[in-house]
C-alpha cells in the first residue's frame, strides 16, 4: 500500500531566492543528481509565479494590507512537498496523477482557511526519481482586532499553532485525498507502531500510572465541619493538581515530539529506500553493459571472452596495487 505524504518547510526572506531558482528550474547546474534536466520539460505549474518569490511576497503583502512585523528571523513563506511512492504514480497513470496534484492544491488552498490568493507557486516536478508537488504560500491567518474588524496577518507561528499541528495536517490531508478517490494509507500511523515500546512505556505508562495513584485519594470525601480545615485541604488539592497538570503537559509534549520525529524518520527512510533501489538498478544495468562490451570486443577481435576478462581484471588489480 502507498502512503499519502505531505511535509512542510518554513522559509525566511533570505531563503526565497534559492528556493525560487530551484523550484522553477532557473539554475544551470544542480547538486541533486536525481534531477534529469532532459525531463524538466515535463514539469508544469498548477499556479505559475509571475515573478520571483520575494517580489510576489511583497506584492501580496501590499495588496492585501497584511499585518505582522517582518524581521530577518521571521518565517515569511511555507512550502508543502506532496508526493507518494513511484509505484503509486506508475499504477494510476498520467491523468489520475495530474488529478492527484490538483486535488492536493485545492486542499492547501482551503486548509486553515488560507485562501488561494496567498499561494505563490504550485509546481509539479516530473524530472526527479519520484513525481512530487511544491506549493509555496504565505502563512496568513484571519483574525479580528480589538474593535472586531477582520484583519489578515502574516504569522507562521499562529498558522502552525499547537504542538500537534503537523499531525493534524497529515490527518486532514490523508482524509481529504482518500475521500477524493485515492487509495492511500496515512503513513505515520504504521510507523508509530515501531517506536520502541520500552521507551514509550517509560514516557507514558509509568508516569501516567504514578499520577493516577497520586490522584485517587483526592476523590475521597473529607468528613469535617471545620471550614478552615476544608479550605486548607481545598488549597492543598488544587496545588497538587496544578503540579500534576504540569507533569501531564510535559509528558504529552514528549510523546508528540517523539511521534513527530518518527514521522520525519519514516520520510527519510522512504527516500533512502528509493535511492537504494535506484542504485541497485544502476548496478545491474552497468553489469549488463560491461558484459555486452566483453562480448562485442571478443567477437570483434576474435578473442576469448573469458581470457579478455582475466586480462582486464589483472590490469585493474595492478593499478590498485600501485595506488596503495
Amino acid at each position: 500500500m502507498s502512503y499519502a505524504i505531505i511535509r512542510n518547510t518554513n522559509y525566511k526572506m533570505k531563503n526565497l531566492s534559492g528556493i525560487y531558482r530551484h523550484n522553477e528550474r532557473k539554475n544551470t547546474n544542480y547538486s541533486n543528481k536525481d534531477i534529469n534536466r532532459q525531463n524538466s520539460i515535463l514539469n508544469y505549474s498548477i499556479k505559475a509565479p509571475y515573478s520571483t518569490y520575494e517580489k510576489i511576497f511583497k506584492d501580496i503583502q501590499k495588496k492585501y494590507n497584511l499585518k505582522g512585523m517582518i524581521k530577518k528571523v521571521s518565517n515569511v513563506m511555507c512550502e508543502f512537498i506532496i508526493t507518494s511512492d513511484k509505484e503509486f504514480f506508475k499504477a494510476i497513470g498520467e491523468e489520475k496523477k495530474k488529478r492527484y496534484f490538483e486535488t492536493a492544491y485545492k486542499f492547501v488552498a482551503n486548509y486553515n482557511n488560507l485562501g488561494e490568493e496567498f499561494i505563490v507557486s504550485t509546481k509539479v516536478h516530473n524530472d526527479e526519481t519520484t513525481p512530487h508537488l511544491h506549493i509555496l504560500f504565505v502563512p496568513v491567518v484571519h483574525k479580528r482586532d480589538k474593535d472586531g474588524k477582520e484583519i489578515r496577518k502574516i504569522a507562521c507561528s499562529e498558522y502552525w499553532k499547537g504542538k500537534d499541528s503537523y499531525r493534524k495536517l497529515q490527518d486532514n490531508f490523508y482524509s481529504y485525498m482518500t475521500k477524493s478517490g485515492f487509495n492511500l494509507e496515512r503513513g505515520n500511523k504504521e510507523e508509530n507502531e515501531h517506536i520502541p515500546i520500552e521507551k514509550l512505556k517509560k514516557i507514558t505508562n509509568y508516569e501516567s500510572q504514578e499520577i493516577f495513584e497520586e490522584t485517587k485519594h483526592y476523590e475521597q470525601e473529607k468528613v469535617t465541619n471545620d471550614v478552615e480545615i476544608m479550605r486548607e485541604d481545598y488549597r492543598r488539592v488544587i496545588k497538587k493538581f496544578n503540579t500534576i497538570a504540569k507533569r501531564y503537559t510535559k509528558i504529552k509534549s514528549i510523546v508528540e515530539e517523539t511521534m513527530y520525529k518518527a514521522e520525519q524518520v519514516q520520510f527519510e527512510n522512504y527516500n533512502l529506500k528509493q535511492e537504494n533501489q535506484n542504485l541497485r538498478h544502476e548496478v545491474l544495468r552497468l553489469k549488463d553493459y560491461i558484459n555486452k562490451t566483453f562480448e562485442y570486443v571478443s567477437l570483434l577481435f576474435d578473442f576469448s571472452k573469458d581470457r579478455l576478462k582475466r586480462l582486464v581484471n589483472s590490469f585493474i588489480n595492478d593499478i590498485s596495487f600501485k595506488d596503495k
